[in-house]
Formats: structure tokens, C-alpha cells, sequence
């Protein structure tokens, strides 16, 4: 299969290639991050951080994705913790979710409104969305953080 020169500019063109704060990132087709109810912040590698993407769509969240090659900075902006941290973070009005938090948690902490920070499943459990393998599951905490320290949200 021969690719013509036009074809991979417009190829590059279509990825869209944006130098922003914290290093390069990629924007993935989807809806603007004015539009989208979730602006998720994950690397151009992660499968897991692409399958919670799907998560989040399959329960009706309208969802950005903006790749980036340095995770670092975004996690600094907003916050969190290395204690909390995963392998990526998102955005969601006003609150900050940071790795496979379950869309129901997600949905409960835009009604109940608490004061907090976001919400975060540190590490990378089995089980937890986007990180599901054959009926494994291991056991996990959503956590509610914020400047008033941190508590349990729900237990899985």
C-alpha cells in the first residue's frame, strides 16, 4: 500500500499537534473541551486510560481527551498528590478525578456537591474500570481529597 505525501500531511494535520503548558499533546477526535462534560488528561500510550474513556462514554459523559508525553505538570496543576496519583487525570466541573474511578462515583459526587478537591483510585487496581482481566478484581477505595484532608468515598 503506497501512502502519497498528501495523504500523511493531511494525516498530520488531522492529529492536531498543539505545544501546550507542560510539554506537547496530542488532541484526540471528540468533542471540544468547551463541549465535553470531561476533559480526561492521559499519555498516547496507555490502553487502560483509553478503556476508562470508553467507561465514562458508556455511561453517558460527554468526554475530551488531550494526550500528553509528561503527565507530571497536569497532576501538579491540579493537585494531586503522589500518594493519589495514577496514570491519568481528568476534569470535571471544577472538581478533579484522578485515575479508574468508577463513572458512579463520578455522577454522585456532581449531585451531592461536597466540598473536596476531586475524587482518586490511587494506583491501578484489577477490576476498577479500564482495568478489567477476566474476573479478577481487587479490592479498592474511591478517594474524596481536598484541603480538608481526605476520607472514603465508596469501597469496591
Amino acid at each position: 500500500m503506497k501512502i502519497s505525501r498528501r495523504s500523511l500531511i493531511a494525516a498530520a494535520i488531522a492529529a492536531v499537534i498543539v505545544a501546550g503548558a507542560g510539554g506537547w499533546y496530542l488532541t484526540s477526535a471528540g468533542p471540544s473541551r468547551a463541549e465535553a462534560d470531561i476533559v480526561v488528561y492521559k499519555s498516547p500510550w496507555c490502553g487502560c486510560c483509553g478503556s476508562w474513556v470508553e467507561h465514562l462514554r458508556r455511561n453517558g459523559f460527554s468526554v475530551a481527551v488531550e494526550e500528553r508525553e509528561d503527565m507530571d505538570p497536569i497532576k501538579e496543576r491540579y493537585g494531586v498528590s503522589p500518594h493519589l496519583g495514577s496514570c491519568h487525570t481528568a476534569r470535571v466541573d471544577g472538581y478533579t478525578i484522578e485515575g479508574h474511578v468508577p463513572a458512579r462515583e463520578i455522577k454522585r459526587l456532581l449531585t451531592e456537591r461536597p466540598q473536596a478537591q476531586g475524587l482518586a483510585v490511587p494506583g491501578m487496581p484489577i477490576g476498577s474500570p479500564g482495568m478489567e482481566q477476566d474476573g479478577q478484581r481487587d479490592r479498592y477505595a474511591v478517594i474524596l481529597w481536598g484541603d480538608q484532608g481526605s476520607q472514603v468515598f465508596a469501597k469496591y
